[in-house]
């Protein structure tokens, strides 16, 4: 195995670890027994839990948050603004209904006391990935900055919201009636106070 590909081993053995028994199941010593390597060699990559979940979400993040202001560059006015985030922000989750689960839910189900206490350093390195999205897309906005950045928050639930439904559909195999494309083109509307008889 090559030394510049173990870094991203370990964060794929992590990921799956996750994906199959939560967050709290992530440990040095199931990482490096499924890496078949000395629990040394993860923390050579990661010294602590914090260092190794900030790697595995933060990136995923980044990716989205990335996408949503590229979306913007181009954008004028509020409506265009809008509706240019929620398509880039739904498309980038909809191609990975699993990394968004992963992102959204199942930090939500890790409750131990450990988990809370490793929550913090992540979240030093999440803040500032969130403050720029909002901020971005708060730029679009009218109104005072507070408002606007609400505002943008807001618009980010909303699509993370109509993920999540498909996502429960996917999940327990019992499709929505209606299709993904249709939902974001109306959620797009509602967002913008546009109707289908008032383009």
């Amino acid at each position: 195995m090559a030394e510049s590909d173990t870094r991203e081993i370990i964060l794929s053995i992590a990921r799956d670890i996750v994906a199959s028994n939560g967050l709290h199941a992530v440990s040095f010593d199931a990482i490096a027994q499924k890496l078949g390597r000395s629990k040394q060699a993860v923390l050579y990559w990661f010294p602590n839990k914090p260092a190794l979940l900030a790697a595995m979400f933060v990136p995923w993040l980044a990716a989205e948050a990335g996408a949503a202001t590229a979306s913007l560059e181009t954008a004028t006015g509020r409506d265009e603004a809008i509706r240019s985030f929620v398509i880039a922000v739904a498309g980038f989750h909809f191609t990975d209904l699993e990394r968004f689960r992963m992102m959204y839910l199942l930090p939500q189900t890790a409750r131990t006391s450990a988990t809370k206490r490793q929550a913090g350093p992540v979240l030093d390195h999440v803040h500032p990935v969130t403050d720029s999205l909002y901020a971005t897309l708060a730029a679009h906005l009218p109104g005072d900055r507070n408002e606007a950045r609400r505002e943008a928050l807001a618009i980010h639930a909303s699509v993370l919201g109509l993920v999540l439904v498909f996502a429960l559909g996917d999940a327990i195999r019992d499709p929505l009636k209606h299709g993904a494309a249709d939902m974001i083109e109306t959620l797009c509307r509602a967002l913008t106070g546009r109707t289908a008889d008032r383009p």
